[in-house]
Formats: structure tokens, sequence, C-alpha cells
């Protein structure tokens, strides 16, 4: 696979995938992306970061939206496709990193040297770390994941072929509750060494 290091991490909401990736960017010492590459984004094409934020992980819309030379009157779109191609670029350049969401199994899948992963979990599990993380009923915690993960999915489906979450669109897939987050990292990076020497 050579010296690059692409590492694309998409995840159910209170897996424990954003903590995966961050530890996984630790280990390899490559930079994390995620809503950062926002601010990267802005500062490189002269625009406002939060507004850029506002529209993050957002589905297309498919109603009343025109595109006019190569430009769609949905901001969610433009905001998508603009990280579509920085992702783009960084990985033309050469540079390594670990990515979390964004489409990026899919955006970066010409790339031999990225290796993409889907982490989920037990929903006890998962409820458990949403009502601990935001001090959360245990209700409202099951309605906040429910939300969160209708809204990945939609935001990932209206881009990809691929459907989120499918085993079949991630080199591997695994459950973080069987092994916690600690022994998931372990099983990822042993996947990730074996296949750097492959």
């Amino acid at each position: 696979m050579g010296k690059q290091l692409i590492i694309s991490v998409g995840r159910e909401f209170g897996s424990g995938g954003h903590e995966i990736a961050e530890k996984l960017a630790r280990i390899y010492d490559i930079p994390l992306l995620d809503h950062n590459l926002l601010d990267e984004i802005a500062e490189e094409r002269g625009l406002d970061g939060e507004r850029l934020r506002e529209f993050d992980e957002k589905h297309k819309t498919f109603f009343g939206i025109r595109t006019v030379r190569g430009f769609s009157s949905a901001p969610e779109e433009n905001v998508s496709l603009l990280q579509f191609d920085y992702l783009q670029k960084r990985a033309a350049k050469g540079d390594s990193f670990v990515v979390v969401g964004r489409c990026s199994e899919d955006v970066l899948r010409e790339y031999d040297c990225m290796i993409s992963m889907f982490i989920l979990g037990d929903k006890q599990n998962k409820v458990e770390r949403i009502m601990e993380l935001f001090d959360m009923e245990e209700s409202m915690a099951e309605r906040f994941i429910c939300d969160k993960d209708m809204k990945r999915r939609r935001y990932h489906n209206s881009y990809c072929e691929g459907k989120w979450g499918d085993s079949r669109n991630y080199d591997i897939s695994i459950n973080s509750s069987k092994l916690g987050i600690e022994g998931t990292v372990a099983v990822l990076k042993d996947y990730i060494d074996r296949r750097r020497n492959v």
C-alpha cells in the first residue's frame, strides 16, 4: 500500500466512532479531519466557517434546486461538494489522514491506501454512552440517537450509491460494544497494519 494512509470512519451515533478515530489518528500520528476541515476550507477560500457549519453533513435537497455552471442553489450541497473536493485534493497530494464521515469511503474509494471502516454498537450501550455524554434521560437519549442516525443515513445516501452502514461498502465493520473502545481500536490497528503489509 505504500506510505500514504487514509482511514475512513463511518459510525452510528453513540458507538464511540469519533473517539476511535481520534485514537487511530494518534497511533499513526496523522491528522484527524472532521468538523475542523470546514475551518480549513473557510480559510483557504475566504469563507465564513460558522456559516459552513450550518450546512455540514446535511442531505441533498431535490426539489426546487437548480444547478448552474456546476454550482447548486442548495447551500448544503455546495458545502458537501466543497468537503469532497477538499478530501480529494488532500488525498491526491499524498497526505495521510483519518476522516470521520463525509461519505469518505465513497469519495476516496479510488485510493488503494484508503481503509474504510464502519463502527456500530448495541442499542443499550449506545444509549448509556449518550446519556453520560449529554446528561440525558434514557428516553431522550434513544430519540437523539435515532434522529442523528436518520440524518446521517439521509445525508450519506443522497450522495453515495452504496447505503450508509451496509457492510459491503466498507473494508471492515465492527461492533464496538463487544470489545469496548480500547479493544476495538486494537482490532482495527491489527487490521490496518496487516493491510499495510500486504
